[in-house]
Formats: C-alpha cells, structure tokens, sequence
C-alpha cells in the first residue's frame, strides 16, 4: 500500500497579486486542489485510488476563478480541453518530471486561438474525479475565459 499526499498545485501568490479580486480567487482554487489526499492501494490482484477531498470542495462542483497557463490537450483547428499549470516551470508537459500544479479544463465554447505564453483567467465548475482507478482528482467544467 502506497500512502501519500499528493500536491496537486502550489501556487505562491506575491503580497501584491493577493490584494486584486482575481488573484484572491485563484490563491482559493489552486489552494482547494492542493488539498486533495491520494490514497494509492496495489495488491496482488487489485489496484484502487482513494481520494480524500477537503471540506470546502462541494461533491456537485462549485464555480471557481483560477488563473495559469493553457495548453490543449488535443490538436485541432477547435479546442474545448485544456491542462492548466500554475507555473510553466512545472509544467508536466514540458518535460518537468517534477511537475506540480495541474488541472483538466473543459471549455463551454470552443476557441480557436490560444497563447500558451500567456497566463489565462478561467471561471467554471470545479468538480471533484471519483473515478478509483485515476490519480486525476478535479477537472474544470463549462470553463469560460474571463481574462
């Protein structure tokens, strides 16, 4: 049995970003998905992620501001799914094998353009992943992007 604590994000938010409206709600989001605990239980014959989620975090999803970096997570002319980072220095598709904060975005309307250099400000659900056989813990619903 494998017991640990898995950092889904840290987003290190300066004095400064704290005092905006968007930064406070990104410091929350990120900060919510942080707190997720991984269980990871492996037997002879079985394998099964329990994930423990705060107390904050509703079950149903709960609309959320986060902001950081956007890739697609699929080629094509229209996307509607993202990863998001908090830190490109982190990314987990960039070759950092030491990634931290991620996050899947499914956007309510496709776009057709997307800066990848450039830090994003999302709204949507955030919901918890039940699913026992994936460390993937939330995913962004009917994300919209607002900045």
């Amino acid at each position: 049995m494998c017991n640990r604590r898995i950092a889904l994000a840290a987003a290190v938010t300066s004095a400064a970003a704290s005092a905006s409206t968007g930064a406070q709600a990104e410091t929350d989001a990120w900060t919510l998905i942080e707190q997720i605990e991984i269980e990871e239980i492996v037997t002879e014959t079985t394998y099964e992620v329990r994930k423990k989620f705060p107390s904050q975090m509703d079950m149903n999803g709960q609309s959320v501001e986060i902001t950081g970096y956007a890739v697609p997570m699929y080629a094509g002319e229209k996307v509607t799914d993202l990863i998001l980072v908090s830190d490109m220095g982190l990314c987990p598709l960039c070759g950092n094998s030491d990634h931290s904060a991620n996050l899947q975005v499914t956007l309510a309307e496709p776009i057709t353009v997307l800066d990848e250099t450039k830090r994003i400000q999302l709204r949507g659900d955030l919901t918890p992943v039940l699913d026992p056989e994936t460390w993937q813990a939330a995913i962004l619903k009917n994300a919209r992007i607002i900045q």
